[in-house]
Formats: C-alpha cells, structure tokens, sequence
C-alpha cells in the first residue's frame, strides 16, 4: 500500500447505520462445491429475510465475475483473489449496516480464515453447504462436471482440484439429505435467532 495513502474516517458509524435499518448487520459465506445448492439456498433465504424487513443484499461467486472479477480465472492464486475481493465487498456492506450473502465456492480453509478475519467477531458466519462430489453431479445443473471430466475444464473443484471442508463452521446445512425447502428453512430460522439474539 502507497504510504501516502491514509484512511478517513467518516462521520456516519456502522453502529448508526444499523441502529437506522432496526438490526444488526453481518455476512452469511456460504461455501460447498459447485452444484451443492449455494446460490438458490442463498437467493431463498434471502427473499425470507427480506419480506422480514431485513435489509440483505446478495453477492453471487458467478455474477461477479461477470463484473469486478471479470479478470480472473479458476488458478489457486485467482481463486484466493476472488475470495479476497468478495469478502472486501462484503465488509464494505457490513459496514452499511446490510446483512449480506456471499455465496461461493470459496475451496481454501485458509482463503475462508482470510475472510473471517477481515470481520468484528460475530460478523462473519460460515455456512458450510455440504453436498457430495456424486450427488453434485448427478445435479450438474451447468453441465459442468460433465465438461471438467472431459477435460474442457481445467482446475474443476471436486474433480481436479482439490476442496477443503470447513472445519467448524457456524452453520452445515447437508442438501444432498435434506429437500431445499428443509434447507431454507434451517438456515432462515437461524439468522433470524441470531438478528434477534443481536436485536436484545
């Protein structure tokens, strides 16, 4: 960093920010291989606390690298990078006072560990979408999978390239064993524990 470079505080707190929204604020990190069920769990829960009235906001692995990670590609350094710029993001809308999703597949414990230390404790919830290697590609909703086992797709998760699982994450939520309506609902329930345990 440029030492000339300095951060300015602003006037408006994070604290103010939430107090003005009516809850606490924080970033849901749902991770699990592709095809495990991370963004339609992500997009479901998110409708559930919105008509809630919590202010959420959603940050999907895939769409942003149509845009801000538009430049980076599938390599252990990219991928790292990737994670580094959503959970960038994702501090800047915490900070907003917005309860936010990150759904990515985010394979690296120690990327993940990265991520969580950017935030205040309580701040960062992991949510380990858990799903097999088979039932992913049994899904293959993308044809995916298909296309890395015919080498179309180079440094493919689960296939070619290796995912770390979380080792205690606040949340595991297992959509091979369970219907996505089960799934909204455990981890819509505990969000909305967690906003009115920080509510009190």
């Amino acid at each position: 960093m440029n030492e000339h470079i300095q951060w300015h505080n602003t006037s408006l707190t994070k604290i103010d920010r939430q107090t003005a929204k009516g809850h606490r604020s924080f970033i849901v990190w749902l991770t699990g291989l592709s095809g495990s069920g991370k963004s339609t769990l992500a997009n479901l829960v998110e409708q559930k606390l919105f008509n809630e009235g919590v202010h959420t906001y959603l940050l999907d692995g895939d769409n942003l690298r149509h845009g801000i990670n538009h430049n980076l590609g599938f390599s252990e350094e990219d991928r790292k990078e990737n994670i580094r710029r959503i959970s960038e993001i994702g501090k800047l809308f915490v900070d907003a006072g917005v309860v936010i999703f990150a759904a990515a597949i985010s394979p690296y414990e120690e990327e993940r560990a990265a991520a969580r230390s950017r935030f205040e404790e309580g701040e960062f919830i992991e949510v380990y979408v858990q799903c097999t290697v088979e039932e992913c590609e049994k899904r293959d909703p993308k044809g995916l999978y298909q296309k890395a086992r015919a080498g179309e797709i180079k440094n493919f998760t689960g296939i070619s390239q290796t995912y770390e699982p979380p080792g205690s994450p606040e949340v595991i939520i297992n959509t091979a064993d369970q219907s996505i309506k089960e799934s909204v609902e455990e981890l819509t329930r505990f969000l909305l524990t967690k906003l009115n345990e920080e509510r009190s």
